[in-house]
């Protein structure tokens, strides 16, 4: 039997004719990249392209969805979203993300209602195997997945996305900056300004997928497996990029960057000396114990760092 045809734009583009008028939840990755060109391609002013602005979006990446939104002539606007607000949300536990969709779909469904459209976001396939609470959130809530309905992997998304000249094919993942800090610490709007400007001055550096993941004072930086080597070559600048950022300890994971590798923690039994050592088997420093006792508002210690010990995961 022959292997299927693999899918291509114009079952995306059936699949949103069918919805109809959408309001497409448009993050600049390259998954609602391809939902929101596709929708913009097939229902003009019908679909509406909505960013979401808070304190877990990287300013790069706010910035690259307006331009994006110029370049591809899209109909969109930002809108904030308050998952600060929400006690439940700042508490960091494994459904961390059911409470940030919740307050997305809060922001998107009255712009939905006014124009009797559907929201729709960019999850493909390969999403679904993941612990993805803030999908069940939008679902629940009437939002609909075109690539799932569709069938894309996300190495369809990027083989589609190159042949239609998008130059979000190749983008490197990216996720909330929240998904860096490991679950049962509360997230603080300055930890995830920590994060960003961390983030930030990587990328500055010619970095491209990476992640800061956070641990109280130390950054544990996750690089592709193809850029170790410069990175340790080039670790003063790295150290200097990151300590500049708030954090005192750096370290290089030398598994390189893995998407959503956090979640590993809600299913691995507790162990006592990871929650007292999580630098262990990490490049660099590692001070006995880096993470102090006492703790100030919005979750830092005296000297203004994040010292909840890692109790678990993030994206």
């Amino acid at each position: 039997m022959s292997a299927p045809a693999p899918v291509g734009i114009e079952s995306l583009r059936e699949t949103l004719e069918g919805i109809g008028p959408v309001v497409v939840a448009f993050s600049g990755g390259v998954d609602s990249s391809l939902v929101a060109w596709a929708a913009n391609d097939v229902l003009g002013d019908d679909a509406l392209c909505v960013t979401a602005v808070s304190p877990s979006l990287a300013g790069d990446e706010k910035d690259d969805c307006v331009a994006l939104a110029r370049e591809w002539g899209l109909r969109w606007q930002a809108v904030r979203t308050d998952e600060m607000s929400d006690a439940a949300y700042r508490a960091n536990d494994a459904d961390r993300c059911f409470w940030c969709k919740s307050a997305l779909m809060d922001v998107l469904e009255p712009l939905a209602a006014e124009r009797d459209a559907t929201v729709v976001l960019g999850v493909n396939v390969d999403d679904l195997g993941d612990h993805r609470p803030g999908q069940q959130a939008a679902a629940g809530r009437g939002a609909r997945f075109p690539l799932v309905e569709t069938g894309f992997t996300k190495a369809d998304v990027r083989r589609v996305s190159e042949r239609l000249g998008l130059r979000t094919w190749d983008k490197p993942a990216a996720a909330c900056l929240a998904s860096r800090i490991p679950y049962g610490t509360p997230v603080s709007v300055p930890l995830l300004d920590r994060l960003d400007r961390a983030e930030a001055a990587l990328r500055r550096l010619g970095f491209g997928q990476l992640r800061v993941r956070h641990y109280g004072e130390v950054a544990r930086i996750e690089l592709a497996t193809d850029d170790l080597a410069t990175a340790v070559a080039r670790r003063n600048e790295l150290v200097a990029a990151v300590k500049g950022a708030g954090y005192r300890y750096v370290t290089l994971d030398l598994e390189g960057f893995r998407s959503g590798n956090l979640n590993d923690a809600l299913e691995a039994p507790s162990s006592p000396a990871l929650e007292t050592s999580p630098t262990e088997g990490l490049a660099g420093p590692v001070p006995g114990n880096a993470v102090p006792d006492s703790t100030g508002p919005d979750g830092l210690g005296a000297d203004g760092m994040c010292n909840e010990p890692a109790a678990g995961a993030g994206r």
